[in-house]
């Protein structure tokens, strides 16, 4: 696609969209997260680092290039911009990165527990399994690094003891995954109450699977087994599970 001022102005405008999204959720605090869009093969639109998600306007966004310099904006981009265009140099099919420190999602990150998998078939379809990224300091550079492995067959990510990053084909898209694993979460957290939990069967994962493959949609498990057979279940603390045992 050809960027003109005009793709630009409307790419401003729908930044501060979600942005103001996310902040009305709730799904960031103070000044916490960043997101990006592409807007050609050396032109990337960010967020600037210390303001609000909620009241940015267009003129507050940066132009950075795929190595991170800034070409345009008053405002210094965001220091997580690396983070950023690791996952544009890797996967070309990706338009729009939005990280954020979803509450729930987020206590899982810090937590040390994983999303469990193989219960909620919406999750399965469009999220599929949610890998963690080991800590790194938020804002570091090694933050770009660590990332890499994980960015293969997923468009989400949780960052240990920091947060998520989910990213797509576009800024919507990309917003969508971050509401989706926030609300995921939040409802494991209260399957952890109820004290139970009815598990897919592995002949309904396979169901779920096999409309993946019909529908293009990536997931590690469609290569590595026919199917699908839970791993080991994700630890709050060792020695028990955040969904207690499986019937």
């Amino acid at each position: 696609m050809r960027f003109t001022r005009t793709n630009e102005q409307y790419l401003r405008r729908q930044m501060c969209e979600i942005g103001r999204r996310i902040w009305l959720r709730g799904l960031c605090a103070g000044c916490d997260g960043n997101h990006s869009v592409r807007m050609g093969a050396n032109r990337v639109l960010c967020t600037p680092t210390g303001m609000s998600k909620g009241f940015l306007k267009p003129h507050n966004l940066c132009v950075v290039d795929m190595e991170g310099r800034q070409l345009a904006g008053h405002r210094k981009p965001t220091t997580e911009i690396l983070m950023h265009l690791a996952i544009f140099k890797a996967r070309p099919d990706v338009r729009a990165v939005v990280h954020s420190h979803p509450p729930h999602a987020t206590a899982f990150a810090i937590s040390g527990a994983s999303l469990p998998t193989g219960i909620y078939p919406e999750v399965e379809t469009f999220l599929g399994a949610v890998p963690t990224v080991r800590y790194v300091l938020p804002g570091d550079h090694r933050l770009a690094r660590a990332i890499l492995p994980c960015l293969r067959d997923t468009n989400t990510l949780i960052l240990q003891n920091h947060g998520t990053v989910t990213f797509d084909v576009d800024l919507e898209q990309a917003y969508l995954k971050l509401e989706v694993v926030d609300a995921y979460a939040r409802m494991v957290l209260m399957l952890q109450q109820l004290g139970s939990v009815r598990r897919l069967t592995q002949r309904e994962m396979a169901e779920i699977l096999q409309f993946k493959v019909r529908a293009g949609l990536p997931d590690t498990r469609l290569r590595e087994r026919k199917d699908h057979r839970p791993g080991p279940k994700p630890q709050l603390r060792p020695g028990k599970s955040p969904l207690g045992t499986p019937p």
